[in-house]
């Protein structure tokens, strides 16, 4: 056991020999990120009244929906035994933040939904009165009975989801946040013990359901062969960099924090960054994921003199980086602190395969839903294009 400490063997106990929490359990935060900061989004319309945002108020509420619905799926692949799952919430300890997910959770996807159904009931009563046969059915189930779409059932249509607007915002803060607190409060991993840990998971979470409101909205306008507005792109564009900045801000004092204060373990966390995380970390989530966005994000978010084909190019490029760099700053999170041994004596390999339930191809299909979702929750509710009567009975 001659030399450093560090470059002894992999294995010294105690030790585990693999990380226990995979990929999946790197996709859930990812996921559920998109799901707060895509609301946050529609909130900056219906909260705040950001009117440069209404071509995407409805389009990034879906898509928060979608995104929720989808949230669970890691974990239940994860689990060796996902019949269980609703155990945590039949019979929850009190003293358990991961018992408090259930309810957290349950609660902002009702939420969504009512949020969903207030926002697009004015189209659901009127193809619920002039359809027929089963897409007739379907809208008259989901107008759950109330076909009142007066004046006077409008107004109170918009209090209603201005009040939920309000209120799913410090939900979607909590719903994100705790998975921040849950790596945060253990005590024994020096690389998750910060009590920064819930606002740099809750400040990435927002940076990446900009980003895929960006992405999402220039495809829809590429596909359907119409602009996307100028000034929605602007405002998106500002968010997005705003955001990034703080988030990167905020992990940034993180690392600073922890080289300060120098305590035994910086060691072993200052060579897990120099060599296990040293792509995912230096590379991807620092240079290609938050350096290159912040250069790149003002030229879209301030110049009014910019081609409209360049300023959505710059806008979308930025988005798919930023969604890089929170997805590898979730894998440096998750993975790398799981690669060191407990006896901060060496480091352990994270074995990625492509199959299997916690396989590359099921992450991939993991990813993938939500926006197929999208697309059958497009079918279904006037969401694209921006604009459309709410009063239309025909579906095209």
């Amino acid at each position: 056991m001659d030399g450093h400490p560090l470059h002894t063997a992999p294995f010294i106990f105690p030790n585990d020999a693999h990380p226990a929490w995979s990929i999946m359990i790197v996709l859930y935060p990812y996921i559920t990120g998109m799901v707060a900061g895509a609301f946050v989004v529609s909130s900056m319309y219906h909260v705040f009244h950001r009117e440069a945002l209404k071509p995407v108020a409805k389009l990034a509420v879906v898509t928060s929906l979608c995104f929720c619905a989808c949230a669970t799926l890691p974990l239940l692949l994860h689990l060796h035994q996902p019949q269980r799952a609703l155990n945590v919430m039949v019979t929850p300890s009190p003293s358990s933040a991961m018992a408090g997910f259930g309810f957290i959770y349950s609660g902002y996807m009702l939420l969504l939904l009512v949020d969903v159904w207030l926002m697009f009931r004015p189209a659901i009563v009127a193809r619920a009165r002039s359809l027929t046969g089963r897409w007739g059915q379907l809208y008259r189930v989901l107008a759950l009975g109330v076909l009142d779409i007066s004046p006077g059932a409008a107004a109170i249509d918009q209090r209603l989801i201005s009040a939920l607007s309000v209120l799913g915002i410090p939900v979607a803060c909590v719903l994100h946040g705790y998975v921040g607190f849950l790596f945060g409060a253990i005590k024994a991993n020096p690389w998750w013990s910060t009590s920064l840990m819930p606002v740099i998971f809750l400040s990435s979470a927002i940076v990446s359901g900009i980003a895929v409101v960006i992405l999402v909205y220039l495809f829809l306008c590429r596909w359907s062969g119409i602009e996307a507005e100028p000034e929605c792109m602007r405002a998106l564009s500002r968010l997005l960099w705003m955001f990034l900045i703080l988030a990167v801000a905020f992990e940034g004092v993180e690392l600073l924090h922890i080289a300060y204060e120098q305590e035994a373990e910086w060691h072993v966390i200052r060579e897990l960054l120099g060599s296990k995380l040293r792509f995912s970390y230096g590379i991807v989530q620092i240079l290609i994921g938050s350096l290159i966005p912040l250069l790149i994000l003002p030229l879209p978010a301030f110049s009014h003199r910019l081609a409209a084909r360049c300023r959505d190019s710059w806008s979308g490029v930025a988005a798919v980086l930023v969604l890089f760099q929170v997805l590898a700053m979730r894998w440096n999170v998750v993975v790398g602190g799981q690669l060191f041994s407990k006896s901060f004596r060496g480091f352990v390999d994270y074995p990625l395969t492509w199959w299997g339930r916690e396989g590359l191809i099921a992450a991939a299909v993991v990813l993938a839903m939500p926006l197929v979702l999208l697309f059958g929750a497009m079918k279904i509710l006037p969401v694209w294009p921006p604009g459309i009567d709410d009063h239309e009975g025909t579906i095209q």
